[in-house]
């Protein structure tokens, strides 16, 4: 939220309220701000102003930033009628605020990052800014040079107009490699496997720029980033 803010917007946006309510208990009188009545709509908030609304504290909680290790047969969605979500597993106010910077699909287990400051997450996402994901990945038949190469060279997907960008690739056993990818296609791993005639058994992504999920987050366990992950997207 940008400050100054007006009053109802803030009382609209942080109660969670139609803006209407939120003129309509100010002119009730169930507002304060700094211990003092205000009846004016438009009344700048200040990021130091305490304002209380129904006898509640109002509190702009900024940017946030989280990791998760997403389970397998969750969703990465707000919300969803057939399977869980991995909202569910966070214990944070104001869920409805928040986003995911890069789903991952509902078999696929590990780094999802979640916030609400849509600037960071376009960065954490988009091509243009180059920020490799990695995964890792466990195939049906043994990984080849071959098939190596193709991926490492960029690979033509079913119904798209250009190649993948070229990837990195790390053979870990006969039928486990480390790939990373710049770019975010409707699941681009999977199909690009099979562009070169393999295919995904299991996906783990494990790595976003610099911010590695590490080992200390069992699935469905999550944390706050800190300034240094933050600040590398």
């Amino acid at each position: 939220m940008k400050f100054p803010c007006r009053l109802d917007k803030f009382i609209s946006h942080l109660a969670e309220t139609p803006r209407t309510k939120a003129k309509a208990a100010i002119k009730r009188k169930f507002v304060t701000v700094n211990d003092e009545v205000i009846r004016s709509f438009d009344y700048q908030v200040k990021p130091e102003d305490v304002v209380m609304f129904k006898g509640e504290q109002l509190v702009d909680l900024g940017k946030r930033y989280y990791m998760l290790n997403k389970p397998e047969d969750y969703v990465c969605a707000n919300s969803d009628e057939m399977h869980a979500t991995v909202f569910e597993l966070l214990n944070e106010p104001k869920l409805s605020e928040l986003h995911i910077a890069g789903r991952l699909d509902i078999d696929t287990t590990g780094l999802v990052l979640i916030t609400n400051d849509g600037d960071w997450s376009h960065r954490a996402t988009s091509p243009r800014h180059q920020k490799f994901k990695t995964y890792l990945v466990e195939t049906e038949t043994e990984i080849t040079d071959q098939e190596i190469a193709q991926l490492e060279e960029g690979v033509m997907l079913h119904g798209e107009k250009a190649p993948t960008l070229p990837a990195k690739v790390e053979k870990i056993a006969g039928f486990s490699l480390k790939l990373s990818i710049q770019e975010g296609k409707y699941h681009q791993v999977k199909r690009m496997l099979a562009a070169v005639g393999n295919s995904v058994a299991a996906l783990h992504r494990e790595q976003v720029s610099d911010i590695s999920l590490g080992e200390d987050l069992a699935p469905g366990e999550y944390r706050t980033l800190t300034e240094d992950e933050i600040n590398c997207i």
